[in-house]
Formats: structure tokens, sequence, C-alpha cells
């Protein structure tokens, strides 16, 4: 895809050069892990059998199957969600409630406004210690859905149900553990970003501080007009693997419905056996920081001279001991 013109106005900037992702049909077990897993790359797997779902998961159907199960949502006013500025509000619906008002353009009861967005993300019972688990939280869809079993039982994270209201767009952030994203119903466009390009999307934590990855504020944000920008759009039936790190915008075109299917591709005492989300930093890179955070503190005893000096070639080591040139 060739550039887009920019559009006037404070911040304007040429839309960044599309890189499209590869996209692989009827794709097996064995041929994932062989040939599309260890490029360590996000892909767009179709063809693969998700069982009844993909037919049966309509506003009608969920709102029967599941009833009054109350459920805790996100709710906003605008389209574009900032997980920093927290510029949403979490509520409290009967699941069939939500649900109905998710499909909606329009709505005659409200929160905020006739025309707020509406988003789930399942939690476990307890989210300070339980997984999201759809067997547990929706049990009667369950059922409905065939996860594809590409990675060994004993490694499955998590199973996070997913609802959003046409024209929401998540935040930017990457996740610690690889995962899919199986769109059972509407269409998402989901824009990425490799991990090598974290230098260039300010980050807070583990999320961008860039809300609007179309137009975005080069004033403010001037290195995000260095990262590569890769797309898809995912549609119903379709599933989006994307590997641990990779930065992930996404954008529901319609109303729908999907499920991430989390899995700890590492050994699992890398990982923070707080996490509960698949997002905290794992262990040894947490112990890292606190490490550098130590050794920054020592260098302010440095006259400013000396502390830019010695900055310096702490950054020029810690780039040869660390940069690798197998990874995009």
């Amino acid at each position: 895809m060739g550039e887009r013109p920019a559009e006037a106005g404070a911040g304007a900037t040429e839309r960044q050069p599309v890189v499209p992702l590869a996209e692989y049909a009827g794709v097996t077990r064995e041929r994932f892990l062989q040939e599309i897993y260890p490029l360590r790359k996000p892909a767009v797997l179709k063809g693969i059998e998700l069982g009844p779902c993909t037919a049966k998961w309509t506003v009608d159907y969920l709102s029967q199957a599941v009833g009054e199960k109350e459920v805790k949502v996100h709710v906003s006013a605008g389209p574009q969600m900032d997980f920093l500025s927290k510029n949403f509000v979490y509520r409290t619906l009967p699941f069939d409630v939500f649900v109905k008002r998710a499909a909606e353009a329009k709505h005659r009861e409200y929160f905020i406004s006739e025309d707020e967005k509406y988003y789930l993300r399942s939690l476990g019972e307890d989210p300070r210690k339980d997984i999201a688990d759809l067997r547990k939280q929706f049990p009667p869809l369950a059922d409905d859905i065939w996860i594809p079993e590409y990675f060994e039982k004993e490694q499955l994270f998590s199973t996070v149900f997913r609802i959003s209201s046409a024209g929401i767009q998540l935040w930017t952030h990457y996740d610690v553990m690889d995962n899919f994203l199986i769109q059972v119903t509407g269409k998402k466009r989901v824009v990425l970003y490799s991990p090598r390009d974290a230098p260039y999307l300010y980050l807070s934590g583990s999320k961008s501080e860039v809300l609007d990855v179309d137009k975005p504020d080069l004033k403010r944000y001037p290195l995000f007009a260095q990262a590569r920008r890769y797309e898809c759009f995912l549609e119903a039936g379709e599933v989006l693997f994307i590997p641990a790190l990779w930065f992930h915008n996404v954008t529901s075109e319609e109303f729908g419905v999907g499920v991430n299917v989390f899995w700890k591709h590492l050994p699992a005492e890398c990982y923070d056996k707080t996490d509960t989300y698949g997002n905290k930093d794992l262990a040894a890179a947490l112990r890292a920081a606190q490490i550098l955070d130590r050794a920054l503190k020592t260098l302010d005893e440095l006259p400013e001279e000396y502390k830019d000096f010695y900055g310096r070639r702490m950054v020029l080591r810690i780039q040869e001991k660390t940069y690798s040139t197998n990874y995009e």
C-alpha cells in the first residue's frame, strides 16, 4: 500500500507506509509450529475450524445463553480509549443488557451519552488472583468455541472473552505471552509494531502514549514516524497470531465478539506469579530494571559532564550485550 496524503491540522503528517501481514489458509497445528511460529511475526490464519460459535453467537443467542449474569464493562464517550488518561468509566450491567447496548449505535438508556461505546474484557472472579477462563466465567458458551490447540495444554494461560461496540479503538500495548485473537463475529482492524520499534512508541509501562496511530501528533511524538506499521483487517472466523512483545492497536470496525487465547511459551518460572492478565514484564526483566534504577542513582553522584559521558557508555554496553540481529 502507498502512503496517504496528510490531513490538515496540528500535528498532521503523512500516514506511515503499511506492511500487510502474512496470511495462511487451512493451517494445521504441525504447519503452524514448523513454518509460522518460528518466524516470531504476526500472521492471519484462515480456515481454522472454530466450532458453532461463528454461526450461533448472535446478540439474541448470547443474551439468552448468558442471561442476567453481571459483568464489569468499560464505557467511553468517544471511540478512542486511553488507558493512561482513563477517558472511560467502569460500570456493572446484566450481561443481556450490556450485549444489546454494545450492538446499538444510539441508546435510550446510557451512562454518559446516547452514543457511548461499550467494551467487555472478561476477568476472573477475583481479578487480583483469578485468571480469565471462558469455561468458568461463561460456561454456557464454552462448548460453542473450539480453541486451536497449537501449543501444549499445560502452557495455556487464559481465555479472554471480548465484546466491543462498533468503532471502539483500544490503546496500543504489548503482552508478554503469545496469543491468538479469535474473531468470532464482526470485523477488526489491527495495527501492530515490532518490539524493536519500542524506542519510537513513547512507552508508559506496557502502553504507548500515542493514542491516535492514524493521525499522530508528530510535534509531540516526532520519533513515532520511524515506527514501521503492520496492519490487517480481521474478518469473522479468522485468527490473528500475535507473538509476545508485539505492540497492537485494535479497532472494532463493527460490533463484534472475540476470544483471546494466551499461552506461556517460556518456562513458567519466567513469568510474574501475580500476573493475572498476561502483561506484567518477566521476572528477570523486572529485576534488571531495578538494578538499572540503582545504577542510575549512583550516576547522580557525578557532575553533569561525567554523568552524561558514563550514561552514554552504559547505553553502548547495553546495546552491545543485549541487542539482537535475529528479529525485525
